[in-house]
């Protein structure tokens, strides 16, 4: 391993060049000016490698600051150089300056909450609970507090030590909040991000102008069109003038520049080519003595023909449907009225029923918009609205909130929070830790280098001088393992085919720490970055996939021999036999870019170490109610879908990688069953493929017969079944699966 390995400054380049055309070109203000943050970030990333103030790949990447301190990060991981809890003071930090009578700047707060004053405002909010803390940093004045109340001198001079030195730089008083509640609900976006987003949707300018075009233009172009109608004979225009009628045009023209004047969202009726402005201008001409331009006879006759006489059944029907479509709420409208429903709901939490925010508009509602009472909110409202709803888990991705497993990742620390706090008997504790929890999850991951390890909950100092409270009767335990396997169980049944996200896997590796497993749960690893060597962790994990999967159709189908594996040793930090294994096993690495090469190594760990599957059998115990055929099934549902979208997609990889891996989840579902539900399991797939499009059949048909081979008692590796396909996501040279048609 190489440990003078560094991040290369040519991605921060790359990332800043894109925030700077951004902001120069794109035609929101709103995107150019969070673009000119981004750029401003990215501008201190670059500048702090250059300089050497910034360490990019360290689990310590800004120079003077501890690694408990949180900092900024943006995309790809890279520190900015700046701590996130630094910056102006924030609004609730002037108030509470403010409040205390003391100088507005972060120092003299901080001072001010070690005052007995000052103490008891802190006591005060630990038995309310009615806080909330967004970064890590901002728990740990409400930590000395409890320290000190509980008698603990020494473990709160401790935490002062430590952080006394950033005192004023960084916030360490919390925030204004309510209590948490109920640990088994959860919510996907407080009320506060649900109103952000609402009142971030820009007014549809198209939709307005077609509304205007519907209700005022159209109606206007069919008068103009009746008036030249008056002069029609034998099928020509202009041909008599009726009794008033140039003072009823004369009328007409008037009204249209008032028209003009109110109403200026749509200017068809200004394109010298659209049949209203012909009519229009005709009628000008005419008055000025200019005479009749030619087009009118053709405008008058087009119109006629496509839509009728004006007043004819047809047209008259036509027309009322577009004013009906016109005379429709614009969603800006009833977005002010959801807006207003919201805003005596709390802010920072969710609600425990979306249905009094998203009913139909009500009599009082219409009478002071203007939009007809018992009129429906539009879908893409609903579903803003939806994502505040506060329930649990399995609710939420029943009600589709959560349609994902990444979605399912975001809302598992609101869950492992109560969890892993529940370890501490006094409630004011309990409520601070969870609070801490869920705060810390929220921290970024690093971009880390050579092997190093992100930054522990346990390394915050006042987290390390909670750990003498926690109790040890094993409650904890087994409140732990039982949200551990929930867990897991909900990501299987509720996204089978899908790779658990990286940070759902932090998440069970905390509960499992709580729960006292050693479970070696292990990440995604990105090909870009891959350094040719993997943790001891991931022999550990291979090794675990041996107990659960030796003998059965998983490790003959992949044609690993996992009593080899379990005979293969690890060193304290890495494992050159299993590095090893990896690269033969992904067979030749040439012909290709490096990343590829990376990508096959890093997927062979994947097979190996089945994805953290098998260690969500064995130890964590999963068992979905459904059956591991089912989920078998609804795998390969999910691979026949992914390998549908390859087809005439011109960026097809990624998804080739996904589809691969949904299968590989299908071929682990069914090692787990019996040989009569593999059977019938395989027997649904291939109907299940007969009803894809011929594309999709012709490429899963030889992976789905190669399945078959093994179940049979075949290989894949002694050329006996040469239609047969072992498949995989990485390749060198272009994908066997991408040259079928």
């Amino acid at each position: 391993m190489n440990e003078d390995v560094q991040a290369n400054p040519g991605y921060a380049a790359g990332q800043m060049a894109k925030a700077f055309a951004t902001a120069l070109t794109h035609e929101s203000a709103e995107t150019r000016e969070r673009a000119e943050k981004r750029l401003e970030r990215w501008r201190r990333v670059l500048s702090g490698m250059a300089s050497g103030s910034l360490s990019i790949g360290s689990r310590t990447p800004v120079k003077g600051l501890p690694a408990w301190v949180t900092p900024e990060v943006v995309k790809g991981g890279f520190a900015t150089g700046t701590a996130a809890a630094s910056g102006p003071l924030l609004p609730y930090e002037q108030d509470a300056a403010r409040r205390a009578g003391v100088a507005c700047d972060r120092r003299s707060l901080f001072l001010h909450y070690l005052t007995d004053e000052g103490l008891n405002e802190l006591y005060a909010l630990l038995d309310s609970g009615e806080y909330d803390v967004v970064l890590p940093e901002e728990g740990a004045l409400l930590a000395v507090a409890w320290l000190l109340r509980a008698g603990d001198r020494t473990g709160a001079l401790e935490v002062l030590e430590a952080i006394g030195p950033f005192a004023d730089r960084l916030r360490f008083s919390p925030r204004p909040g309510i209590p948490l509640g109920d640990a088994s609900l959860v919510h996907r976006q407080t009320v506060g991000q649900v109103r952000e987003r609402i009142e971030a949707k820009p007014k549809n300018k198209a939709v307005a102008a077609m509304n205007e075009a519907l209700v005022v233009w159209n109606p206007f172009a069919d008068e103009l069109l009746e008036h030249w109608l008056e002069t029609v004979e034998d099928g020509r225009v202009f041909a008599v003038l009726p009794d008033g009628w140039g003072e009823r045009g004369a009328e007409l023209l008037a009204r249209y520049r008032r028209l003009a004047r109110t109403h200026t969202l749509c200017g068809k009726h200004r394109n010298p080519k659209e049949n209203l402005a012909i009519l229009r201008s005709s009628l000008e001409s005419l008055f000025a003595g200019k005479g009749v331009p030619g087009l009118l006879q053709h405008a008058v006759d087009s119109m006629v023909a496509k839509r009728g006489l004006p007043g004819s059944p047809e047209h008259a029907a036509l027309r009322a449907r577009q004013a009906a479509d016109g005379a429709r709420p614009a969603h800006h409208t009833v977005a002010q009225i959801v807006l207003a429903r919201l805003a005596d709901a709390r802010e920072n939490s969710g609600v425990p029923s979306i249905d009094p925010f998203i009913a139909p508009i009500t009599e009082d509602e219409s009478r002071r918009t203007g939009v007809t009472a018992g009129a429906v909110l539009p879908g893409w409202l609903c579903d803003i609205v939806k994502s505040a709803l506060r329930a649990p888990v399995p609710t939420l991705i029943e009600r589709g909130i959560v349609p994902s497993a990444e979605v399912l990742a975001e809302l598992t620390p609101q869950l492992v929070a109560a969890t892993t706090a529940s370890a501490y008997p006094d409630p004011a504790l309990r409520r601070l830790m969870a609070a801490q929890y869920t705060a810390f999850r929220n921290r970024r991951t690093l971009l880390l280098l050579n092997l190093e390890s992100q930054v522990r909950m346990e390394e915050l100092p006042w987290v390390r001088a909670m750990r003498h409270y926690r109790r040890t009767d094993g409650t904890g335990e087994r409140e732990a393992h039982t949200v551990l396997v929930q867990l897991g169980e909900l990501a299987l049944q509720g996204f089978p085919g899908t790779a658990l996200p990286n940070p759902l896997l932090s998440e069970l590796g905390a509960l499992a720490k709580r729960a006292g497993l050693r479970v070696p749960f292990v990440e995604e690893l990105a090909a870009d970055i891959f350094m040719g060597t993997f943790s001891t962790k991931y022999l550990r994990a291979a090794q675990l996939g041996a107990d659960v999967l030796e003998g059965t159709l998983y490790e003959r189908y992949y044609g690993i021999d996992y009593a080899a594996v379990r005979a293969l040793k690890g060193g304290q930090r890495t494992s050159d036999a299993f590095d090893a294994l990896c690269r033969d096993r992904a067979g030749d690495l040439a012909g290709g870019s490096w990343v590829a090469a990376n990508g096959k190594v890093i997927e062979q760990a994947q097979i190996l170490t089945t994805h953290n599957l098998a260690a969500l059998v064995h130890p964590v115990g999963v068992s979905p109610s459904p059956g591991w055929d089912d989920l078998a099934r609804r795998a390969f549902g999910t691979t026949c879908r992914l390998v549908r979208q390859v087809h005439g997609n011109p960026r097809p990889l990624s998804t080739v990688k996904d589809a691969a891996y949904a299968w590989r989840q299908a071929v682990f579902f069914l090692a787990l069953c019996g040989l009569k539900e593999q059977v019938s399991a395989i027997a649904w797939m291939q109907d299940e493929l007969d009803r894809q499009p011929p594309h999709t059949g012709a490429r899963l048909d030889p992976v789905l017969a190669g399945l078959r081979h093994v179940l049979a008692g075949g290989s894949l590796d002694d050329g006996t079944a040469p239609a047969a396909r072992r498949f995989t996501g990485w390749a060198t040279g272009r994908h066997w699966l991408l040259q079928t048609r």
